[in-house]
């Protein structure tokens, strides 16, 4: 059974602080410390995501002890394609699996409201986390979107030459 549930205002401040402790701490495998600086997210960013896609839904994944120790969003963009973005782990639990069961549990939630195809956008230097996707199934599409240089409320890129993949997944595909 799933783990996750919809996030409320109460669960930003943790949201906020796992987010950036996933994508911008150091010893993490899956840190983006060295490619971008600064925070990954603030609760004013996520409250504006959350508000400018309706349709889209933030959530938490608690353990048995009600401590939030991950996350993802998932928002439909039509044709039963639905995009995954800001899944995050506790990096004190990711080598216990709990990014794998994340992911399943991201994609079984997309799949029971319809999704037949998740897709994702991954910074291009980032090739740990990109084969990580690649061995559960997704593929590249050669798509590329720009990255947004000139908007640092993600962070402040520490490269010049970045962009973001794209990875697709049919939805009940064998890995």
């Amino acid at each position: 059974m799933s783990k996750f549930q919809p996030i409320d205002a109460g669960d930003l401040p943790a949201i906020v602080d796992l987010m950036n402790r996933a994508y911008r701490g150091t010893g993490s495998w899956n840190s983006e410390d060295g490619i971008i600086a600064g925070e990954r997210t603030s609760a004013e960013l996520l409250r504006a995501q959350i508000g400018e896609a309706p349709a889209g839904r933030f959530l938490k994944w608690v353990d048995p002890g009600g401590i939030i120790r991950g996350c993802v969003w998932l928002e439909p963009l039509g044709d039963g394609i639905w995009y995954l973005g800001s899944l995050a782990a506790d990096p004190d639990q990711q080598n216990a699996g709990l990014g794998r069961q994340l992911l399943a549990g991201a994609e079984d939630w997309a799949q029971a409201q319809g999704a037949r195809r998740i897709r994702m956008s991954v910074v291009n230097v980032r090739d740990t986390l990109i084969a990580w996707y690649v061995r559960r199934g997704y593929q590249l599409t050669g798509a590329t979107e720009p990255f947004p240089y000139d908007d640092q409320r993600f962070g402040r890129p520490l490269r010049d030459d970045l962009h973001f993949v794209v990875l697709e997944r049919a939805l009940g595909a064998a890995v």
